[in-house]
């Protein structure tokens, strides 16, 4: 598969202005939220990126949509390199990727009924004549399992589990080429998950989406995505195929994030508590590897120094000083 998009040394920065009283206050410069990332993802694939709040998933997220500057490095999208689109130019990528978030009660306006809110894009980016406007509408809401007859109602009316459906909606009726899901199952009940997770993988398989799925660990994205990227405080620490990950997580970060996903099995025995701490603030990073106050693995280089590089076992990568460096097998 040929790659869509590519992320090479990337960093993103949250500048003083736009964070809280306190770091304005103690920082008094700009916080690195991604730092030196690197990813692919070819067309038509699935990658998750997990990690616990603060790993920087939300500003990659941000970065990959042009919603922030990029401070160092590129991101290439089909080729082309978003750091420097502007006006019109910009404007068409984002018909070309679009997100969908976590919170449809925020993202979607309440003064609209389903049937405007998914008229405005089809509007505005021209995707059908105004008479072909509420045909396309009715099936877009089928599409996503959605009753047409719901269309005069608002979004206050609706279950979570349907205004998250009227949220992929409206990202697919422009036609997309990546969705960027951002925590978009999380305070869903369990049930709702796995349906709208079905939903995804059927979309996905219909238009040949390439899809990105962050979300804070592993539940319920082991069926959609083929690959898994984890993330701790703006760094990828770990990343390879699921399964192989879900069967032998290499880097101890990983390994609690795997120990802590419930197993849906009704045998399974229940997941153990989640790692211990807090990650330590990104204003002020330890030396050396950035889990090391927090691993039960910790060895003395780790303490100091740079953070390990990357390493290879298997078909996985892994950034820690308890793999041996050596060079990239051929894949």
């Amino acid at each position: 598969m040929t790659a869509l998009l590519e992320i090479n040394d990337l960093s993103v920065a949250i500048h003083p202005h736009s964070l809280g009283n306190w770091f304005r206050r103690h920082a008094g410069k700009s916080v690195r939220a991604v730092n030196g990332l690197s990813l692919t993802l070819a067309r038509g694939d699935c990658l998750a990126i997990v990690g616990e709040r603060g790993s920087g998933r939300r500003p990659l997220a941000e970065a990959i949509l042009r919603l922030t500057d990029i401070e160092a490095g590129d991101i290439h999208f089909d080729g082309q390199s978003l750091r420097g689109l502007r006006g019109s130019a910009l404007n068409a990528f984002r018909q070309r990727v679009q997100m969908v978030t976590g919170d449809p009660a925020a993202s979607l306006n309440p003064r609209l009924t389903i049937a405007e809110t998914l008229a405005e894009p089809l509007r505005a980016r021209r995707i059908c004549t105004a008479r072909e406007i509420p045909a396309r509408i009715d099936a877009l809401m089928t599409r996503v399992g959605l009753s047409p007859e719901l269309r005069r109602r608002r979004p206050a009316t609706l279950s979570a589990g349907e205004r998250q459906r009227v949220a992929i909606a409206r990202a697919i009726s422009v036609g997309p080429e990546l969705l960027v899901a951002d925590n978009m199952i999380v305070g869903l009940d369990v049930s709702v998950q796995a349906q709208i997770i079905n939903l995804l993988a059927d979309i996905q398989h219909e238009a040949r989406l390439s899809l990105i799925f962050i979300a804070p660990d592993l539940r319920g994205v082991r069926h959609l995505c083929r690959q898994v990227a984890v993330m701790y405080l703006g760094r990828i620490v770990e990343h390879g195929p699921m399964e192989e990950i879900l069967a032998r997580p290499r880097h101890p970060y990983t390994q609690a994030i795997v120990a802590s996903t419930p197993k849906m099995q009704a045998d399974a025995p229940p997941p153990r508590a989640a790692l211990a701490g807090e990650p330590p603030s990104a204003v002020d990073l330890p030396r050396g590897c950035a889990f090391h106050p927090r691993c039960a693995k910790v060895k003395t280089i780790c303490r100091s120094g740079s953070p390990p590089v990357q390493r290879y076992d298997g078909p996985v990568t892994v950034w820690c000083h308890l793999y041996p460096e050596g060079p990239a097998p051929h894949r």
